[in-house]
């Protein structure tokens, strides 16, 4: 029997699908922190979500039917849901608002890890040179320098600032490598968003975000989002670009033991490269979250 969430993740707004691909009158299933939910949309446009109970993949439904209903936000092309009391606002990524960017979802894909443990890869630099070799780091430029991280007690996120490393292909509209700087924000949790120069314009950053979907303790979904400055790609090279590295990245945290992050400082060996993993594992225990994670013994 799968243990019931802690109170903060039960109450947290969760990502479930990509809105678009929602198809109208046909119901999608999926897994939430161990609890089975369908999906459609209905004729407006709209997302329903509620606790599947015999439904199958494809099966038609009139969304208006529906009558016991899952609270469901849509943002940034994604549909969100919460199985307890959701707070009213989802943090913010206002550059997806900019005219001129190309936002876009770039797949679901499911991994055999927690979500912590995913998003900690994600913060993780050191990896660049010998997993994402010839993209984002090559030898031997495989130092990581020193950064600043903080825990914001006002906005409740990491933030890990001043980030800098050479890569060979920073983006797809790279055309040269280039020193290239990141900030990363953890506004949640199992989700995170990635702030990187960007080749076409020095004064803005691209943003990509992971956001995790908590399926049960040991598996998620990594839902992908781009909002780039670009206007030479096609948007099928860009999702390609980073479908790439993340394809790079799965077999990689596939193999982590165990498949929970442990929040003991004590239970991996840290190096200085890991202060954003280690301030998002302290952030995690000091919110009391226990799903997906090896809590600290007290």
């Amino acid at each position: 029997m799968p243990k019931a969430p802690d109170p903060i993740t039960r109450d947290l707004w969760h990502v479930v699908a990509a809105t678009d691909e929602l198809k109208i009158g046909l119901i999608e299933t999926t897994l939430l922190l161990d609890r089975r939910l369908a999906m459609t949309r209905g004729l407006d446009g709209e997302p329903v979500v509620w606790f599947a109970t015999d439904e199958e993949n494809g099966d038609d439904i009139d969304a208006d039917s529906v009558l016991d209903r899952l609270p469901v936000k849509t943002a940034y092309g994604y549909t969100w849901t919460c199985l307890g009391t959701p707070s009213a606002e989802l943090f913010p990524i206002p550059e997806f608002a900019e005219a001129d960017r190309v936002n876009m979802s770039c797949g679901s894909i499911g991994i055999h890890v927690s979500a912590p443990r995913a998003v900690e890869n994600f913060l993780d630099m050191g990896h660049f040179p010998y997993v994402h070799t010839d993209i984002l780091g090559s030898e031997p430029h495989t130092e990581v320098k020193e950064y600043d991280v903080e825990v914001s007690e006002e906005r409740d996120e990491v933030l890990a600032t001043k980030c800098k490393f050479m890569q060979p292909r920073a983006a797809k509209s790279a055309t040269q490598a280039m020193e290239v700087e990141y900030v990363y924000r953890v506004p949640h949790p199992f989700c995170s968003v990635l702030y990187k120069s960007c080749p076409e314009d020095e004064s803005r950053r691209d943003v990509i975000g992971i956001f995790l979907q908590p399926m049960t303790e040991e598996t998620c979904r990594a839902h992908l989002l781009q909002s780039m400055i670009d206007s030479t790609s096609t948007i099928t090279d860009l999702r390609r670009f980073q479908q790439t590295i993340f394809g790079q990245d799965k077999p990689i945290l596939e193999n982590q033991y165990p498949k929970k992050l442990p929040l003991d400082p004590r239970a991996e060996t840290p190096i200085r490269a890991d202060k954003s993993a280690i301030a998002y594992r302290r952030w995690l225990s000091q919110k009391g979250i226990t799903y997906g994670v090896i809590p600290q013994a007290s």
